[in-house]
């Protein structure tokens, strides 16, 4: 995934105008971010739960944990894509790739931070922006490594990252506050960046692991049918062993009892955290990890999402070839997704949609298929999409064209 077109392949986002047409398979990837975003759509404008039953509503359990971890796997995959594919970069060109993303991290961040400011206290989003920034940032490292490896880390950021999460609850600064901003990041620099990493909502360091696999995903042949069905067979086994892996170890092992009894909460409290999910890990024990609450990362739910993650990708990615212009409006949509959800925070500042959370969503989702499907036929990048892959493309031939000896240096 990306916040920009095409995958973020240099060769693509440069394209101008409508003429470039993409490869059926980087279509489905488009049209997977296009489905991610009218998750986070939905997401951010419906309500959780209904009034009258005080139940989840199908917006809350379809989307809720899943969405995020399908854009941060799908930007492993454009990342990885846009870094030599199977065949990843090295050298000049490895050193142009990291320079690029940092440079779009930055811009992503300025927007992020941006909007943060126009949001009020009590906006029903967390802007996502500014996480993305940081899974950006977080990604550089790993950008040489070949598929087996970002698989590896990824096995080892499934485990540290909850740990990490529950062990530093108490040390690190509180969360205060959803939609940073400029003024917070200098007033408040540690809480921002504990909140970034690990505290949050969308916190970096746990979505690490989606990140890896989707950069490992990006290293393999996407476009064979035999990957595509393993990815099917891969993401449901995924689903089914987390979730029944969970309740096993939840109530064979007492997980269940020890969280009421060293919680200090009732049988109906722990029956809503583990639907709505308790903000964040408690700590006073380790058996939190195997809940599979949306939002809260500890183990079982990261791969019950990433599960789900792998099955929205090989989907689109069988179906595309045949039905590649059925997937038009989810494709076109995302292919401009920064531009799009951008717009969404925007209109999420006004608190229009506070009052109607149904009728909002439908105009949200219509308006832009609707203006993504004529923009991209038109003139081809989304206008963000386009600055950013101007700014990034200029900073790589920067680099690429310095002179050897600085990068020896």
């Amino acid at each position: 995934m990306s916040w920009t077109s095409r995958t973020e392949e240099p060769a693509l986002a440069g394209a101008t105008g409508g003429a470039c047409r993409p490869a059926w398979w980087l279509v489905s990837i488009d049209a997977a971010r296009g489905l991610a975003l009218i998750g986070l759509i939905s997401m951010q404008v419906l309500p959780e739960y209904d009034d009258a039953t005080q139940e989840s509503t199908w917006s809350h359990l379809m989307s809720s944990g899943d969405v995020v971890a399908l854009f941060a796997l799908l930007t492993g995959v454009g990342l990885a894509l846009g870094c030599g594919g199977r065949f990843p970069h090295a050298g000049r060109w490895l050193a142009a790739d990291r320079v690029g993303v940092a440079v779009r991290a930055v811009l992503i961040a300025v927007v992020g931070l941006g909007i943060g400011a126009l949001l009020p206290a009590d906006a029903p989003a967390d802007n996502l922006l500014i996480y993305y920034a940081v899974f950006l940032l977080l990604a550089i490292p790993f950008l040489h490594l070949s598929a087996t490896v970002l698989f590896v880390c990824a096995a080892v950021s499934w485990i540290v990252g909850p740990l990490l999460m529950q062990g530093l609850a108490e040390i690190l600064p509180a969360y205060t506050f959803s939609n940073p901003t400029f003024a917070e990041v200098v007033d408040e620099p540690a809480g921002t960046i504990s909140q970034l990493l690990l505290t949050g909502t969308y916190s970096a360091l746990p979505y690490m692991t989606y990140l890896l696999v989707g950069l490992g995903l990006g290293r393999v042949h996407l476009r064979d049918t035999g990957i595509q069905g393993r990815l099917l067979t891969v993401g449901a086994g995924l689903v089914i062993f987390a979730q029944t892996t969970s309740v096993f170890v939840s109530y064979a092992f007492g997980g269940y009892d020890r969280s009421l009894t060293t919680g200090g909460v009732s049988e109906d409290e722990l029956a809503e955290v583990l639907v709505w999910g308790p903000g964040s890990l408690p700590t006073d024990t380790t058996w939190w990890l195997a809940i599979t609450t949306p939002h809260t990362s500890p183990l079982w739910e990261t791969a019950a999402s990433l599960g789900v993650g792998l099955l929205v990708l090989g989907s689109f990615l069988l179906v595309s070839q045949q039905f590649r212009a059925w997937l038009l409006p989810l494709s076109a949509m995302g292919a401009m997704a920064l531009t799009l959800y951008t717009v969404h925070l925007l209109a999420l500042s006004f608190q229009a949609p506070y009052d109607q959370p149904y009728l909002w969503y439908v105009i949200h989702v219509v308006v832009a298929a609707l203006l993504a499907v004529a923009w991209q036929r038109a003139l081809g990048q989304g206008p963000l999409e386009r600055v950013l892959s101007t700014s990034v493309e200029t900073t790589r031939r920067t680099v690429l064209h310095r002179p050897y000896w600085l990068h020896r240096m």
